[in-house]
Formats: C-alpha cells, sequence, structure tokens
C-alpha cells in the first residue's frame, strides 16, 4: 500500500506527535552511548568477553521478570508515566557505571548490578512505548507515524553511534556512559508534557493476575503473533550472542577498536533509517512475509563478522540488516497495533517482548564460552545457520502467508461491550 506524501507527513499536526519526536531523538541519541561504552568498559575492565556475555546476560535477565508487569502497568496508566521511570532507571544505571568507570572503580559485580537497573528499565519502556503511539495518532496514520518516529530514533542512533566510537577511543567509555545517563534523564520533561491518557477502566476492575491472563488469551488467540515470536525467540539469541559479545572482542582484536564497531553500528544505524523511509512510503499486504523471512540478514551479519569479510563488505552487510530490520519492525508495529484489542495492546506487547527475549541471555552466556572452545568464526557460523532454519520454518506456516492488513477490525466502530467477543471469534 504506497502513500502520498501529505499522508506521510500529516500526523506531525498532532501536537503530541510533535513532543514525542523529541523524545524519540534524545533518548535514542543517549543510548547509541551505552550500546559502545558499555562493552569496552567492560573489556577495559577486565579483558574478557565471557565478563562481557554476564554483564550483557544481567542487562536481559530483567525482562524475564519485569516485562509482563511493565505491560500491565502502561495498560493501566499513562504509558508515557511508565516511560518516565524506565528511562529513569536507565539514566541510573548507565550514569553511575560511568562515574565508576572514570573513578577506576568499577569491577564484574557492580556492572552486572547496574547493568540489571537498566535491563529493568528496558524491559518497562518496551511495551510503554508500542501502547502510547496508539494513544497520540489515529489508527489511519499509524504507519506513517510508526515509520516517521523510526526514522527519528535511527537517525539518532546513527549519530550516536558514531559520535560514541570516537568518543570511546578517545576518552575513553566512561565519558560515553556519563553522556548516555544525562541524555536519559533529559527526555523527562518531554515525556511529563504529553497528554495522552490512561485507559478507561472500571472501579471493578479485575486484578494484575486476572490481566496478565487476558494478555495471554490475547496473545495466543493470534496465530501468526506467537509463532513469529517463537522465530525470535531463536533469531535474537543467535543475534545477541554473535553480534552485541562477540562483535566488539572481534572489532577490538582484528577491526581497529572502538572505532570500528562505532562505525558499525553507525551502518546499521543508516539501514534503519533507509528502512524506515521505505516502510514510510508502503507497507506490504501480507506483512507477515517480511517479519518472518528479513531477519535472515541477521544471519549473514553474524557470519560476515565471523569470517572477517573486508570492512566495506562489513559496513554494506550491516547496512543491508538495518535495512531489513526496520521495514519489518515497522510492519509489526502496525500488524499489532490493527489487529490486537486497543485495551490489551501493552499486555500482547509483553508476551511479545519477553518471549522474543527470553533465550538472549542464553545467547550472550553461551556466546563467550562457545567461541572460547570453538573459535570465534565456527561460533559465528553456528549463529548463521541457526537463524536461517528458523526464518524458514517459520514461511512454512500457512498463517504467516494468510494474514493481511486488509482483514484488520475497526476497533473504533465495535462497540465496546462486543470487543471481547470479536476477540474470541478470531481465535
Amino acid at each position: 500500500m504506497s502513500r502520498s506524501l501529505r499522508e506521510d507527513f500529516g500526523v506531525l499536526r498532532h501536537r503530541d506527535f510533535r513532543i514525542l519526536l523529541g523524545d524519540r531523538l534524545l533518548a535514542p541519541l543517549g543510548f547509541a552511548f551505552s550500546l559502545v561504552g558499555a562493552s569496552f568498559a567492560v573489556l577495559d575492565v577486565t579483558g574478557s568477553t565471557a565478563d562481557l556475555s554476564y554483564v550483557l546476560a544481567a542487562q536481559l535477565a530483567p525482562s524475564l521478570v519485569f516485562m509482563l508487569f511493565g505491560g500491565v502497568a502502561a495498560d493501566r496508566f499513562r504509558p508515557q508515566s511508565v516511560i518516565i521511570a524506565a528511562n529513569v532507571l536507565v539514566a541510573l544505571g548507565e550514569g553511575v557505571f560511568g562515574l565508576l568507570v572514570l573513578l577506576h572503580a568499577a569491577n564484574l559485580p557492580l556492572m552486572m548490578v547496574l547493568e540489571v537497573c537498566t535491563g529493568t528499565g528496558i524491559s518497562l519502556f518496551w511495551p510503554a512505548s508500542t501502547a502510547l503511539l496508539p494513544k497520540i495518532v489515529p489508527s489511519d496514520e499509524l504507519q506513517s507515524a510508526n515509520a516517521l518516529s523510526r526514522l527519528v530514533m535511527n537517525g539518532a542512533s546513527m549519530g550516536g553511534a558514531a559520535v560514541a566510537g570516537v568518543t570511546v577511543a578517545a576518552v575513553g567509555p566512561g565519558w560515553a556512559l556519563s553522556v548516555c545517563g544525562l541524555a536519559m534523564l533529559g527526555t523527562v520533561p518531554l515525556l511529563t508534557s504529553l497528554q495522552a491518557q490512561a485507559n478507561i477502566r472500571p472501579q471493578d476492575a479485575p486484578g494484575v493476575w486476572h490481566e496478565l491472563r487476558e494478555g495471554w488469551h490475547e496473545f495466543r488467540s493470534l496465530r501468526w503473533v506467537w509463532a513469529t515470536v517463537l522465530e525470535y525467540l531463536v533469531i535474537n539469541a543467535c543475534w545477541y550472542g554473535g553480534l552485541y559479545v562477540l562483535g566488539p572482542a572481534i572489532a577490538r582484536q582484528h577491526l581497529g577498536g572502538p572505532a570500528a564497531w562505532g562505525w558499525l553500528n553507525a551502518a546499521f544505524s543508516v539501514g534503519l533509517i533507509v528502512g524506515g523511509a521505505a516502510a514510510l512510503r508502503r507497507m506490504p499486504k501480507r506483512p507477515m512475509l517480511a517479519v518472518a523471512g528479513l531477519p535472515a540478514a541477521f544471519g549473514l551479519s553474524c557470519l560476515a563478522i565471523g569470517e572477517l569479510w573486508p570492512m566495506w563488505a562489513l559496513l554494506a552487510v550491516w547496512a543491508f540488516a538495518g535495512v531489513c530490520n526496520e521495514f519489518l519492525v515497522v510492519s509489526w508495529n502496525v500488524s499489532l497495533a490493527r489487529f490486537v484489542r486497543p485495551d490489551r495492546l501493552a499486555r500482547v506487547s509483553a508476551y511479545d517482548g519477553l518471549g522474543s527475549t527470553l533465550a538472549m541471555p542464553v545467547g550472550a552466556l553461551a556466546a563467550g564460552p562457545l567461541s572460547a572452545h570453538l573459535g570465534a568464526p565456527h561460533t559465528e557460523l553456528i549463529a548463521f545457520i541457526v537463524t536461517t532454519v528458523a526464518v524458514l520454518a517459520t514461511l512454512a506456516l500457512k498463517d504467516v502467508w494468510t494474514m493481511r492488513l486488509g482483514d484488520a477490525p475497526d476497533w473504533s466502530t465495535v462497540e465496546p461491550e462486543k470487543v471481547a467477543t470479536y476477540a474470541l471469534a478470531r481465535d
């Protein structure tokens, strides 16, 4: 479905959306400094890829506990309030981490504790972020709103990654982590000014556990949702272990250090911008084919860095992976917003986030020891093979081929008392 330029940018007339773009410029810009700074801080302090895997696993672990409750909170309260709490936790974790590095007081246990704090913030952020956008723009503008907001985010990530790599190389990772903490605190005034309201809840609204069960029913009622989440359960473990654990170590040993790692992340962000521009102009009628098939590029990225392809080829592959990533993310977000009940969207996003990240700590913990035993090239080859198998298995499912955006309900025309009946009829 192609769109006109007026349709693409008309969403900017909404005040809250313009404010949200400011937040989605500042937060990713700051967090890009963490992506480079945290990895090289660990490598500088301990010199061990195994220790790096422990620290990154510590960042991921909170999602196993807090992701679902973050979804309940975002369906109960104003989503921007949940995001404020999340960003403050990230600022605390990364800011203190940076201060300890600058004072030469960082050690492995402290770094793991601080990344647990950061990871808690990240796990609260994702479901609330998914729930916020449909509250500030109409449903027929979700495609352009998703694409434009992610273009801003990815532009910030691209610039941030490149500058962060140079910063770490020039003055060290402690300053990069400190920049991340300050930037995340800077988002609080923007988010506070948003006017999006919480979902209307009856006085006798059910408790947390009942709401989690409701979210689970909505999640499992859409087969294309849980099948794709299972695919990403496998792919994200390979992606995280292969690139975010082994990638910085390979860059340090063979590619020139943190500046090279920053440029690779910047190339990925360039791809994200190109993919976002493509998603802004066109959305596939069968979006799940893109969501299920495009992650093959992630496996290719693992293979390329493991085999030490020339730097220009690595940059090209990472940029291509960014294009694929952004197009599939926009397709996925629009699909969820169109097919999932609005009052359960955050909880479904929480189950999505939990399932997609559940095995990432396993990938992080396995990458270091596997690399030590098999070598980085063989470990990256395994990640490529497993990713490819997961993609092919998901593409073989009928529901991935038959799900069409044109079949989505218009929730604004469904009477509230009939919403639950409509949802049950889909199962």
